[in-house]
């Protein structure tokens, strides 16, 4: 397996474990894509797949249409998706990734979390070295499926690592982060059934392991960032 199997069991341990959270950080992606490629999912893939990864949150349909039509209120603010990247302790690097609509807050939520844990706040390019961004997709199919062959089928539209997630009973495909598109293209006209699909951060560095008696103002920050509403995701190079 590769880095991509390693780093999805790692963070397998480190879900979001509040809904309301799941919903609002879904939510607020559904409508930036909206906001960007129309609120027609047949015309708009971005949302398609968000959409199926709500469902497969189990988050309800009156949320899902909600996020869709505030990208069409006028008196809505806009969400805007900024990376902020910076350093915890024993040198742990975060990058994190948030969608605000006040942007002056965000940024001094984050750096205050990051000096009262012991960090610091970067500058932009300071960690982003460090992490590969992917595309990552589910999916199910009710025919089985030959992994080797299907990995070769891919590579030429840009997956990386496919595998078997046999606790959720799923095949998941990592890709380039360009390569979103086809390989969504691929998988709906494949008639393979779409749980869900996004993007994520891997760290292309060896994560650090550190002393679990040293971990308390780390794992604090990590807490911190994720549980603000601006927030979501945050990636590291902590080995869990």
């Amino acid at each position: 397996m590769g880095r991509a199997f390693e780093f999805r069991k790692e963070r397998k341990f480190k879900r979001w474990g509040n809904m309301a959270r799941v919903f609002t950080r879904l939510g607020k992606e559904i409508t930036i894509a909206a906001k960007q490629g129309g609120t027609d999912p047949s015309g708009n893939p971005r949302l398609r797949t968000l959409i199926q990864t709500a469902k497969s949150e189990n988050m309800p349909k009156d949320n899902i249409d909600r996020a869709i039509k505030r990208a069409v209120e006028k008196d809505q603010s806009d969400y805007k998706e900024i990376v902020y990247e910076g350093y915890g302790p024993h040198g742990i690097a975060f990058l994190i990734e948030t969608a605000t609509d006040n942007h002056m807050r965000t940024v001094a939520n984050v750096r205050s979390y990051f000096n009262k844990y012991g960090g610091s706040l970067g500058t932009a390019g300071s960690v982003d070295y460090m992490f590969d961004r992917k595309c990552v997709f589910k999916m199910k199919s009710e025919n089985p499926v030959d992994l080797d062959e299907l990995e070769l089928e891919l590579i030429d539209y840009g997956g990386e690592e496919i595998f078997r997630d046999e606790e959720d009973d799923v095949i998941v495909i990592y890709g380039e982060y360009t390569a979103f598109g086809q390989i969504q293209q691929f998988i709906e006209e494949n008639n393979y059934q779409l749980v869900s699909g996004g993007f994520e951060r891997i760290p292309n560095v060896d994560l650090k392991n550190v002393p679990e008696e040293d971990r308390v103002e780390l794992n604090k920050l990590i807490e911190r960032l994720e549980e603000d509403d601006d927030v979501q995701n945050v990636y590291h190079t902590l080995q869990l």
